[in-house]
């Protein structure tokens, strides 16, 4: 009967605990929501004040854009139709109302809808930044691996040197030798437009190399970190083989900070690399937010900073709770 009762009672406990934890971690994301409403009405603000203070007029460069000769009177019957001649903040309250009711206004050079826009250019974005991830996993980690197995030897050097000129090139640079050498004097691969697949080579790997260079350094610091660790010699000790410890013990341990990384990058790829996107005439959101900064077209501007804040506060979001999911030793912060 004592056996019976302490079992219940360590049933309750455990029953106890996730309750806690899973009260935790609603906890935890509803602030993290609350935060990211805070972050993204400050970040448009921000965004709405700069384009208001920059140079430039919207009506005349939309004029101009079509070829149309931008008079003072047409520009004013312009100003007039998009509400630039409004007050800022009379301006800036219209459309935040907008926003809220899932209306992210009208794009000023291609009259159609902010939100229409972004989800015609995501799947060029998706695809590049699928394909760029995909290669840095697979090429980075056996890089990093091998750098901290071989340490200070041959191959250790070869790889660190290749991180060293992988993070020192510029990605325009990059980007301009490849069309140089497989798309001028080579003649293999498009080098603009998205026409097939043979297209999205050549700025998969300008946008790949740099992350390739960086991660595999990232990874071979935390391996050797990890490596030194009293657990690795309590292992080796044991007679664990030496893949065994570094398969089932030390890759695992070296994962948290690297996929906090990856998912940072991976915002910023989401987000549209806007060099590599504009140097390829890649049709994605980094190429049309480029476009919208220089006709000054302020709709597709701040719908493309609310996508922007969005993925970042959501990427976080997830890391962390993947984080805390695979070591619940780290604790989510959830007081206010």
């Amino acid at each position: 009967m004592v056996e019976r009762d302490r079992s219940y009672h360590s049933i309750a406990e455990r029953w106890s605990f996730g309750e806690r934890t899973s009260e935790r971690v609603s906890r935890y994301i509803i602030k993290r929501l609350v935060q990211l409403v805070a972050v993204l009405f400050g970040i448009t603000f921000l965004t709405f004040l700069l384009t208001y203070l920059s140079p430039g007029d919207p009506a005349r460069l939309m004029l101009m854009s079509t070829g149309i000769t931008p008079t003072d009177e047409l520009v004013r019957q312009v100003r007039s139709q998009l509400g630039l001649d409004q007050p800022f903040w009379m301006r800036y309250g219209t459309w935040l109302g907008q926003v809220l009711q899932g209306d992210f206004g009208t794009s000023y050079k291609y009259d159609r809808p902010v939100v229409d826009i972004l989800l015609s250019r995501l799947p060029a974005t998706l695809r590049l930044t699928g394909s760029a991830m995909l290669i840095v996993i697979v090429i980075s980690f056996p890089l990093g691996i091998l750098s901290a197995i071989y340490r200070n030897k041959w191959l250790d050097y070869v790889i660190r040197l290749f991180s060293f000129a992988g993070l020192s090139m510029p990605s325009f640079w990059l980007g301009m030798l490849l069309m140089l050498v497989f798309g001028v004097q080579l003649k293999l691969l498009p080098v603009m437009g998205s026409t097939g697949w043979n297209s999205l080579i050549l700025p998969t790997c300008t946008l790949a190399v740099p992350l390739i260079a960086q991660y595999s350094r990232q990874i071979r610091a935390v391996m050797l970190d990890e490596m030194s660790q009293d657990y690795v010699s309590g292992a080796r000790s044991r007679g664990v083989k030496e893949r065994q410890v570094i398969m089932h013990h030390i890759l695992p341990n070296a994962l948290l900070p690297i996929v906090t990384l990856m998912g940072m990058s991976t915002g910023t790829l989401l987000g549209g690399a806007a060099i590599v996107e504009s140097l390829f005439v890649w049709p994605g959101v980094g190429q049309m937010a480029v476009d919208a900064i220089f006709t000054r077209d302020y709709p597709l501007i701040q719908g493309y900073v609310m996508w922007m804040a969005t993925i970042y506060v959501t990427l976080n979001l997830l890391v962390d709770l993947w984080t805390h999911l695979r070591d619940p030793r780290i604790r989510l912060e959830v007081d206010v």
